[in-house]
């Protein structure tokens, strides 16, 4: 187990500031998942910590020892690729242990631990198959063998259930997760899927155009957004964001509710709802509607339990609700969090 640190970490392409200052440091032991959309930065801040890629500026420690220096192979790392990188020609045994032969390790030491890596991921019976002959799955595996025999401080994962179809990836999301805490090693994920980051990362560190928008835990990002793009980034359908007496106000669709239906009337915020569609999904609906706001109308939606039997049709208008206390408030001109009181 190791702790991972960057301090005002940056990486310039020509004029493009892809890593901009980022501070990040782990716990030992600890799933950290860099969460973003496509060109936030999270790879390249991934490949910097292995080794990959050089900082412009800024520091990366490991257990305190600044590595910029370092090559990758002395850091004490192993990553898994999003492509797994394996070697068509060799079977999963001898991708397994290619990195001990690299290093030198005699036959019967490599062996052993090529034989109890592929023990631990449930591959023992698939070492004579070569990667043309293995699953989607089966090959992810063996990527994570072929880190795991290095007996590394820190993995290092590059969106690497992103080629499994989605019944694979929510099973390995599992089994991967498993692994990671029976073997207890720091592990930072990357990935743009809030699914697998909420669901894996014990912390996740939210990343856009190159910046660190917030590190915490699923809970604190998606209970206390630092600012209106974690906000609207996290949850299904996102936070709905409107103009309403002079400040952006937030709340999620599940806390949009017809008035109706709340017990507690005295925390309630009223809003007048003009359903233009609803969608049935089995265990929800999703009601999309118009609100009047300072700026005009503005879209949002209502995530409402189909268990609840409150008739709504297209086209009528309702009062829909949310409790006062779970609406938050961002700042007009910086999208930032703040409080109510200052407002």
């Amino acid at each position: 187990m190791a702790i991972v640190e960057t301090r005002d970490l940056k990486r310039h392409f020509d004029k493009v500031l892809a890593v901009d200052g980022v501070n990040i440091a782990t716990e030992e032991g600890e799933f950290v998942v860099l969460l973003g959309p496509s060109g936030s930065g999270k790879s390249t801040l991934l490949r910097m910590i292995a080794g990959l890629e050089h900082p412009t500026a800024g520091d990366i420690l490991i257990d305190g020892q600044r590595v910029n220096h370092l090559p990758p192979r002395a850091r004490k790392i192993s990553m898994v690729f999003q492509s797994y990188a394996l070697y068509p020609h060799m079977t999963a045994y001898k991708n397994i242990g290619f990195p001990l032969k690299a290093e030198g390790l005699d036959t019967a030491t490599r062996d052993k631990k090529i034989r109890w890596a592929a023990g631990l991921l449930g591959i023992s019976h698939l070492l004579d198959r070569k990667p043309r002959q293995l699953s989607g799955g089966e090959r992810q595996r063996v990527a994570l063998a072929r880190a795991l025999v290095r007996d590394p401080a820190v993995f290092l994962l590059d969106e690497p259930l992103s080629n499994l179809d989605a019944k694979l990836r929510a099973m390995a999301r599992d089994e991967l997760k498993q692994f990671q805490r029976e073997i207890g090693t720091t592990t930072i994920y990357v990935t743009h899927d809030q699914v697998e980051a909420m669901g894996m990362g014990d912390r996740v560190a939210v990343l856009y155009n190159g910046k660190l928008r917030q590190f915490g835990t699923p809970h604190e990002l998606y209970e206390d957004p630092a600012d209106t793009f974690v906000a609207t980034f996290l949850g299904s359908p996102p936070m709905n964001i409107i103009e309403r007496d002079g400040r952006l106000v937030g709340f999620r669709p599940e806390d949009f509710l017809p008035k109706v239906v709340w017990e507690d009337k005295e925390d309630l915020v009223t809003y007048d709802f003009h359903v233009t569609r609803t969608e049935y999904l089995g265990a929800d609906q999703y009601i999309y509607g118009i609100v009047n706001t300072d700026v005009g109308e503005t879209k949002i939606v209502s995530r409402m339990p189909s268990m609840v039997t409150v008739p709504i049709e297209a086209g009528s208008q309702y009062d829909f609700a949310v409790q006062g206390h779970h609406q938050v408030y961002f700042d007009k001109q910086s999208g930032k969090r703040i409080e109510y009181e200052k407002v």
